[in-house]
């Protein structure tokens, strides 16, 4: 998880759970983006600044129990998220939208979708990254962690500035959120139906180690509609450095389904 920079813009709001970064009416479509564990809205900036050019505004959702947020109790399982969170969008769903979402985001992301397709609002194109696919067992998310196993194993994953773990009082601002965010993961269970039957595309880092290419490509079992799987460089945290990479795959699938 990043910390908020103070030269950082703010951000437009839309209720309490979206933040949009590069507000644009025109929009020929709307992306909604889900952060990874422990993650806030802001994650989503520089990809909000790549897409713009494209037509595309960003959507970034900002989970409770965070950033502007962080009073809020958090939510505890991926079900009743998505629950509070579909009002919000279905305000959102009379125009073009298509939905991203990072590790964790990426089963947000997938299970928003499956919701709102449901009631007759299918995104145009689904985006999930750096996540196995839910038929694959997972072992990485125990939610009952010592801080510092808990810190180990961020470290692992190459996706938070280390300033964090050198300043006490972000730790304590950052770990509630994470550990939260682990044990949602980790009580996930998945039901195989309704199949995803709109476009999915996978996109993962090729030496994440979390997530195999193989595991990456099994969420071809859910996606009953067109799959693609995008393999960058990188590990799990491979669009921090992959921005314009990633915001290309999405705007070149985004303009063939508009």
């Amino acid at each position: 998880m990043t910390p908020p920079t103070p030269t950082q813009a703010p951000a437009a709001t839309s209720g309490v759970w979206l933040r949009r970064y590069r507000p644009a009416e025109a929009a020929t479509v709307r992306l909604v983006c889900f952060p990874h564990a422990g993650g806030s809205a802001s994650a989503f900036h520089p990809l909000a600044d790549t897409l713009a050019p494209a037509g595309i505004e960003v959507l970034s959702v900002q989970y409770p129990g965070r950033q502007d947020r962080r009073l809020e109790p958090f939510i505890h399982t991926v079900e009743e998220l998505v629950e509070a969170l579909l009002p919000e969008l279905e305000r959102w769903t009379g125009e073009p939208f298509a939905l991203f979402g990072h590790s964790l985001g990426a089963t947000l992301a997938y299970e928003t979708a499956r919701r709102l397709a449901a009631s007759g609002h299918d995104p145009l194109h689904v985006f999930l990254s750096g996540r196995r696919a839910p038929g694959v067992p997972r072992h990485d998310t125990p939610p009952l962690l010592d801080d510092r196993t808990l810190i180990e194993r961020i470290t692992r994953l190459q996706g938070t500035d280390p300033v964090v773990f050198q300043d006490e009082e972000l730790l304590r601002m950052v770990l509630p959120a994470i550990r939260n965010d682990y044990a949602m993961a980790s009580a996930y269970r998945h039901l195989p139906v309704p199949v995803l039957r709109v476009p999915v595309t996978v996109l993962t880092g090729d030496s994440d180690p979390n997530v195999s290419v193989e595991h990456a490509r099994r969420w071809s079992e859910v996606a009953g509609g067109p799959f693609a799987l995008q393999v960058l460089p990188g590990g799990h945290f491979y669009l921090n450095d992959r921005t314009d990479s990633v915001g290309h795959i999405i705007a070149e699938a985004l303009d063939h389904a508009r």
